[in-house]
């Protein structure tokens, strides 16, 4: 059922956002604690996207159906992480990941849904060169649970789709309710309510940023902050052991650092 975190605040490596601490994003990959009946290893792919602190404006993206212990982006950052490995175990030359250091990263492992695609194409995040996106979860009944959503997406997108998954379809109708003028919370809240509205038991922790917002949804799945004055983490589990708070089921997280709200999302009636 996958883990994603999100990390705002002073520029590190993209490598050591999935690296960082005891339990950090490389350890859940094998070892999570809190998957809650989705699964017991993220082994189907690793994709990050982050906004750099120098060189050209825009978010960068790599993604990648390796385990993330296996993939060579992450080099000696990730090498023995969880490991016996020695000091000289480890690769010699520094991975992709090791040298990019940005303000702003998001970052996924997968467990891929039976009978869904495994390709780099599906893994998160998704973005579209202002938003990236991952889902944490599965819909109900996919496809055709929630086919009725699927006129939401101008045609030209479903054209254009990544792939056929549940998780490139709620990045979809994430963006067309943006595109449609729904501010991103919105769009967050009212798509957890429609899909589970079609597909309930629907497992929908939704993560999204545009570098210096987050939008985040607990359903069904474990979420949690760790808020600093100058540092943000949205996460799946926590990566360390102190200073995290666990959001509520059904909550919505709209967050940017310094400033973190949380409220639940009302399933009274579904938006459309």
């Amino acid at each position: 059922m996958c883990r994603h975190l999100v990390c705002l605040g002073p520029a590190r490596t993209v490598a050591s956002a999935a690296t960082h601490g005891r339990h950090a994003l490389a350890r859940q990959a094998w070892a999570p604690q809190q998957m809650r009946g989705g699964g017991t290893i993220n082994a189907d792919g690793f994709g990050a996207c982050w906004w750099a602190s120098d060189g050209p404006p825009g978010v960068g993206q790599h993604r990648t159906t390796l385990p993330i212990w296996s993939d060579p982006a992450l080099g000696r950052a990730v090498a023995g992480d969880g490991a016996d490995a020695g000091e000289g175990d480890g690769p010699a030359v520094r991975g992709a990941l090791e040298q990019i250091r940005a303000t702003a990263i998001l970052a996924a492992v997968r467990s891929a849904t039976a009978g869904m695609a495994v390709s780099a194409q599906a893994c998160a995040p998704f973005t579209d060169g202002r938003w990236a996106f991952s889902h944490n979860g599965v819909v109900r009944g996919w496809p055709g649970s929630v086919a009725g959503l699927a006129d939401e997406i101008p045609a030209a997108e479903a054209m254009r789709s990544e792939a056929a998954t549940d998780s490139v379809f709620l990045w979809q109708l994430f963006r067309a309710r943006i595109a449609a003028g729904l501010d991103a919370a919105d769009a967050a809240a009212t798509l957890v309510q429609d899909v589970e509205a079609r597909a309930p038991g629907s497992r929908l922790n939704l993560l999204a940023t545009d570098g210096e917002r987050v939008v985040a949804t607990a359903w069904r799945h474990s979420l949690w902050v760790h808020d600093m004055p100058d540092e943000l983490w949205i996460a799946s589990e926590p990566t360390t052991d102190a200073g995290w708070s666990e959001v509520a089921d059904g909550a919505l997280v709209d967050a940017r650092i310094g400033r973190v709200r949380s409220e639940p999302i009302s399933m009274a009636a579904t938006s459309r």
